[in-house]
């Protein structure tokens, strides 16, 4: 038996703004209110305004708190400061990873970990699994938010209309208590669009007086409404994981090229460390296939699961996969991310292609991200 997709509390605004509505990861989402390229063009030259209440949050508190999130997930979060945020991820037993996450340390002994929509349950469900043994509390929030951003250059001037929190204090990955539109709200800085912008965790009930209030303060300065279509085309070019793409319980965050966030140093054991400690050490003496970026050299589109491969002499080899791929408004072509065994991931390697439905179509090997905005 099917289950109705959940609502956000923007729902009757997205549909009156005529969105093309879609289920995503079990939500009624806006894909698109008009042109996906316009809603993309608006991002990177003035700003968007995105309905985010899908992600999932989850508050940790108590004394052990930060001691209980340096055990359950892989990154140092006790030396996170009060105000601030850290990109992180939640990995099993075996390394394999289980959702990448945003925490923002709230208090001293209060911290909210942001979720994919998609995977939510999974890590509420594994933080409180694992906090047996810390004086620490595991709480479903995933209701008491709505989740509203504005992206794009014009973001701070049209957010600094609106409140009087400072926004120029406000650094990247750092988030601050304010009042938005008259709007109780957690002001945050980390963004999906490789632009910059803020985030907005309010009350359910406060959303719709703050999507209009923004609406009107961005008028002047092109901010449109913008569905999830753009948001996977702005992250795309900035060249940014998507859970379910680039990263999977299949992969180890050394195999997705993200071990960085896994920090050993820190005090104590943790979820997954023996089988990542052997996943950094395969990384060094034999690396995995590496994510890269892939530029086509004509107009044919590669999506998720096509195969990667290099073109000889004597015929094709497969060297890799496709993860994500879609036409890029900046670029003016299609692009795609792509995990390619390593003697092919150089930047420039010759002779590289796409199996797009048994036509090898060329593509150029470059470093990701495809799109870097100018600061």
């Amino acid at each position: 038996m099917s289950t109705a997709p959940r609502l956000t509390a923007l729902d009757a605004l997205h549909r009156s703004l005529g969105a093309t509505m879609t289920d995503f990861a079990g939500w009624d989402m806006p894909l698109r209110y008009g042109s996906e390229r316009d809603e993309h063009n608006a991002v990177r030259t003035r700003a968007g305004l995105f309905d985010l209440s899908h992600m999932g949050e989850i508050t940790v508190t108590g004394p052990e708190a930060a001691a209980f999130l340096n055990y359950a997930l892989v990154g140092n979060i006790g030396t996170v400061a009060v105000g601030r945020a850290r990109y992180t991820m939640i990995c099993a037993e075996d390394g394999g990873i289980l959702d990448d996450l945003i925490v923002y340390r709230l208090g001293d002994d209060e911290y909210m970990v942001v979720a994919n929509a998609g995977n939510a349950q999974i890590v509420l469900d594994a933080l409180t699994a694992r906090a047996g043994g810390f004086d620490a509390g595991v709480r479903d929030d995933r209701d008491a938010y709505a989740l509203l951003a504005v992206q794009g250059p014009e973001s701070p001037a049209i957010l600094a209309a609106v409140t009087d929190a400072d926004l120029d204090g406000l650094k990247y990955y750092a988030g601050l208590p304010g009042t938005v539109a008259g709007v109780p709200a957690l002001i945050a800085r980390t963004g999906y669009t490789g632009e910059d912008g803020f985030e907005l965790f309010v009350a359910p009930v406060h959303a719709e007086q703050l999507w209009k209030a923004l609406t009107k303060a961005g008028a002047s300065r092109g901010l449109i409404p913008c569905g999830l279509s753009c948001r996977d085309t702005l992250r795309l070019e900035a060249g940014m994981p998507l859970y379910g793409h680039e990263l999977t319980t299949e992969l180890t965050p050394f195999d997705a090229g993200l071990g960085r966030v896994v920090k050993f140093e820190k005090e104590g054991d943790f979820v997954g460390r023996k089988a990542l400690e052997a996943a950094a050490e395969r990384a060094e003496t034999a690396p995995p296939r590496k994510l890269v970026g892939l530029i086509a050299e004509g107009r044919r589109v590669p999506r998720a699961g096509f195969s990667v491969v290099a073109v000889g002499g004597t015929g094709s080899e497969v060297v890799g996969e496709v993860t994500s791929g879609a036409p890029s408004p900046t670029l003016g072509k299609p692009i795609a991310i792509a995990y390619v065994d390593a003697a092919h991931a150089t930047p420039g390697t010759a002779g590289i292609g796409v199996d797009i439905r048994g036509s090898h179509e060329p593509y150029e090997v470059v470093a990701l991200p495809f799109y870097k905005r100018q600061k």
